[in-house]
């Protein structure tokens, strides 16, 4: 019993470990062409439909994945994205947060932790394909990646980096730099 208990304290700490490692590049290089997509998620509670061609018509995406809700660098970083969510609309963006990771739990997550601000999906394989997003320390979870769309559809800015820490303001940052460009 003792040893099943070192072990999964072991195992914890190992995987922290890797879930706060050093920022990484993100997949796909400012300038590639974003994947299309639609995808099951909710926003405030309630269930819906994300379509990134249909949003990309209103302005650019903010789609930021997350390794799973109700994890406490997700639930920060959630939190951060609601709070400057004003920011992110008067610059003519939308905020779309996806994950792999306990998707069950993405209609509770977006009402609670995303405060009803914006939607948060499940990432099919797919997309986490096409994003690279695919967590190797956890499998079934993606990483926290960032990624800035702009209307024409191209990778305007991306960033990984585990640490809830820089998302928003580098996203917010990319996004304002888009809206000067109009």
């Amino acid at each position: 019993m003792i040893r099943i208990r070192t072990f999964a304290a072991f195992h914890a700490a190992v995987t922290a470990v890797a879930l706060l490692a050093s920022p990484l590049a993100a997949a796909l290089a400012d300038g590639a062409k974003a994947q299309m997509f639609t995808a099951q998620g909710a926003r405030a509670g309630k269930p819906v439909t994300i379509d990134l061609a249909k949003e990309l018509k209103k302005g650019p995406v903010v789609l930021y994945f997350f390794p799973a809700a109700f994890t406490a660098g997700c639930n920060i970083e959630a939190n951060a994205f609601a709070k400057k969510i004003a920011e992110f609309r008067k610059a003519g963006a939308t905020v779309v947060g996806m994950t792999a990771g306990n998707v069950d739990r993405l209609k509770e997550f977006s009402a609670k932790e995303c405060a009803g601000q914006f939607t948060v999906a499940a990432a099919s394989p797919d997309v986490i394909k096409a994003y690279d997003v695919h967590l190797e320390a956890k499998p079934g979870w993606t990483t926290r990646t960032t990624y800035v769309i702009g209307r024409d559809g191209r990778i305007a800015d991306s960033f990984t980096d585990m640490a809830p820490d820089g998302h928003i303001a580098r996203s917010l940052d990319a996004v304002k730099k888009l809206a000067a460009k109009r």
